[in-house]
């Protein structure tokens, strides 16, 4: 009976499914550590990084944090100040700029995304000492008031126009609708898209 009770109690069962986990985890472990020494390391993104972003007709080469937006690398890093930084949420217009003819919210664009395109200022529009058609429309129906919206309406107007959308007040009102002024300049601004399109679809 003794001798029957001893050859139970030599098997540890403890001892046995410690060694068959052990053994068993042990390829697991090698093939995960082989899988991250042939992984990419990742690039930290606090770390700087090289861009060239082509702003009214001329290359800019900038070494940037890799979030930094559109907006911010007009103001902060080329000191293009036109563009305004209103609720930088996308939802008052006054960082429109133009991307490839496009209007753009540029404090949602990030400047990496914008790179290899053409874009456009308020500091771009006029030639030498001339004003852009819809700029000096917006003089002489003197469609601002404070003129913190300014830029980003007359860049969303000149879209509007080559895009076609200017042919009726309503459809001006429609398509100008993504600018908020808070003077409430808009029978102005209407009235200054409606002078400056034809000069602009005719050029």
């Amino acid at each position: 009976m003794s001798n029957k009770s001893s050859s139970r109690t030599s098997f540890d069962r403890r001892a046995f499914m410690a060694g068959a986990a052990g053994s068993a985890l042990t390829p697991m472990t090698a093939r995960v550590v082989a899988q991250d020494a042939t992984a990419p390391v990742a690039q930290d993104l606090l770390l700087p990084v090289e861009v060239t972003l082509h702003v009214n007709g001329k290359d800019k080469r900038l070494s940037i944090d890799a979030r930094t937006t559109v907006l911010d690398a007009l103001r902060e890093h080329l000191k293009l100040t036109g563009s305004k930084k209103g609720c930088d949420h996308g939802q008052c217009g006054a960082c429109t700029v133009l991307i490839d003819d496009r209007r753009v919210l540029s404090c949602l664009t990030l400047a990496l995304a914008a790179e290899g395109q053409e874009i456009t200022t308020i500091e771009g529009l006029a030639t030498d000492d001339r004003l852009h058609p819809m700029q000096q429309a917006f003089v002489d129906n003197d469609a601002f008031q404070c003129g913190y919206c300014t830029p980003g309406q007359i860049m969303s107007a000149v879209a509007c126009v080559k895009e076609g959308h200017a042919g009726s007040e309503a459809d001006i009102r429609e398509y100008m609708s993504g600018n908020i002024c808070r003077c409430a300049a808009y029978p102005n601004i209407v009235a200054a898209v409606k002078q400056a399109a034809p000069e602009i679809m005719k050029g």
